[in-house]
């Protein structure tokens, strides 16, 4: 059966956007770098429970998340570190702390399992996000294809600069394109997980812009910069976005 049928709205949709969409799907269906084809859509189906969770909605309405004890309603198939980590990402990111992480880390979760997750819940968070705002329907989540990880550790990884390693700016720009020779911090936070970039940047050059186009400001959509600024600007406070 054919994916992301966006004909059956009522506005016209691009095609970039529904060919952007339907290859995010594959991808998290297939198996990834360290999670299985079967963990990638139990993650994104997580994404969506965690909105109706009691817990969630107990922590984000307290002063602090930290003395909320409890279980998360979970969808189930992934160890609780992931959900927690998917949850609190999903209903609270403002609120979110290194200490936070580093509490996943020694519940088990690897940095790689908590950036691969982190890419799979981003890009299914988006493109939900953009159903709704449109008023449609979400999209059934793929059917996990079998096989293993492939458990490729990038060789320029640096320690120190964010909560989770990440490849090196130098490295990122070259493999980006960007003129300047150093990548933004937005662009590396996937980086461990190399995948995990080339999935959610696909969505994001559909959604708002290409990476090479930041940095210009010829008009490539039918509304002009400012406007996709004021858009992006707006959404971004919407969800407390405080990058």
């Amino acid at each position: 059966m054919a994916s992301f049928l966006y004909d059956v709205g009522p506005d016209p949709i691009r095609a970039d956007l529904v060919d952007a969409h339907r290859a995010a799907w594959a991808h998290i269906a297939a198996p990834g770098t360290w999670l299985t084809g079967p963990e990638r859509v139990a993650v994104a189906k997580e994404t969506r429970h965690a909105v109706g969770c009691r817990l969630c909605r107990e922590r984000k309405a307290a002063l602090s998340p930290v003395p909320v004890d409890g279980e998360h309603e979970s969808g189930g198939g992934l160890p609780s570190a992931i959900v927690e980590q998917i949850h609190r990402i999903t209903t609270d990111a403002a609120r979110l702390s290194e200490r936070w992480y580093r509490s996943l880390l020694e519940d088990g979760l690897t940095p790689e399992a908590y950036v691969e997750a982190l890419g799979v819940a981003v890009v299914t968070i988006s493109i939900d996000r953009f159903h709704r705002a449109l008023g449609l329907a979400l999209e059934p989540l793929p059917e996990p294809l079998g096989g293993e990880p492939s458990r490729m550790r990038p060789n320029d990884v640096v320690e120190g600069e964010a909560w989770v390693p990440m490849r090196s700016a130098k490295a990122m720009a070259a493999d980006a394109g960007l003129p300047l020779g150093q990548a933004p911090f937005v662009i590396r936070a996937l980086s461990l997980v190399p995948a995990e970039v080339r999935s959610w940047t696909r969505v994001s050059a559909a959604q708002y812009l290409a990476e090479q186009q930041i940095g210009r400001f010829e008009q490539v959509r039918a509304i002009n910069r400012s406007q996709i600024e004021l858009v992006a600007g707006r959404v971004s406070a919407l969800n407390e976005c405080f990058y």
